[in-house]
């Protein structure tokens, strides 16, 4: 299957970056005369940035249909995208300095050409940091990526359950008991088959519904596979101990610590039991 030219924007857009930043660079350095390939070798990067700055600037338009009709992502594609358009004519007025550097490679006036080209270089640079940062806050903040590259739901999918979990850990961290146990319980309706949506299920009847006896009768309904037992666990001991059945809590670690030793169950145990941890 062949990406779409929107599907390639994360991978080229990133080579404008480091080709800007290495030929910036490299192009400073080079008026200082020395070594002899760098002069070259910067022109030849900033030429490639400026086309791949054309690239990007194609992939980032055809990528930002389906992110504008996202609620409220409009304005934050707008910018992204007008500081693109910078980061394009930038490039291509450094790549212009550098081919009239080119022309005039005999001449003594190249060196100054090339100090023409260093100062555009830094400020190329700084246009596309500029750039780049409202790409990074589409991405982070807007959550405008998943499901653009591979047109799978499944990515989709994955956003809506890292929001059901990071906005319950936010109500969670902030005291708001209920909204954080009513999203994990959202959660765990819609995505109840997935080991890991379960043991949060349970963590929040603990914690946030403070019904212990719950969570332990939701943790002992399924069995997780191998690389979740240790955490299905200390929940099961957090459990017990929180309803004052300590030996039950010293039970539970001491299987796991049998089955799959573990300094962080170890230390628990040791807790427990009252024992100084070995340093």
């Amino acid at each position: 299957m062949i990406p779409s030219l929107a599907s390639l924007h994360p991978q080229v857009v990133h080579f404008t970056i480091v080709l800007t930043v290495i030929g910036a660079a490299f192009r400073v350095i080079s008026l200082l005369g020395r070594p002899k390939w760098i002069s070259p070798a910067a022109k030849t990067l900033l030429l490639m940035a400026a086309l791949a700055a054309f690239v990007s600037t194609r992939s980032g338009t055809a990528a930002h249909g389906p992110i504008e009709r996202i609620p409220g992502v409009r304005a934050a594609v707008q910018e992204h995208e007008e500081w693109g358009d910078r980061s394009q004519t930038a490039l291509f007025i450094l790549a212009g300095i550098e081919l009239v550097g080119l022309a005039m490679w005999k001449s003594p006036q190249v060196k100054l050409v090339h100090g023409v080209a260093a100062i555009g270089a830094l400020i190329c640079m700084g246009i596309v940091y500029e750039t780049g940062a409202h790409g990074g806050k589409l991405v982070y903040s807007y959550a405008g990526g998943p499901g653009l590259r591979t047109g799978d739901e499944k990515d989709t999918e994955r956003l809506l359950l890292a929001g059901y979990y990071n906005l319950a850990m936010a109500d969670r961290k902030a005291g708001r008991s209920d909204s954080a146990a009513q999203l994990i319980k959202d959660a765990a309706t819609r995505f109840g088959s997935d080991p890991e949506v379960r043991l949060a299920a349970a963590e929040s009847i603990l914690l946030d519904q403070k019904n212990a006896q719950a969570a332990i009768a939701a943790l002992a309904a399924f069995d997780p596979p191998p690389a979740l037992r240790i955490r299905k666990g200390m929940l099961q001991a957090d459990a017990f101990e929180a309803l004052g059945q300590k030996d039950a809590a010293i039970a539970v670690l001491q299987t796991i610590a049998q089955q799959t030793p573990n300094a962080r169950v170890q230390q628990r145990l040791d807790k427990l039991q009252g024992r100084t941890p070995a340093p």
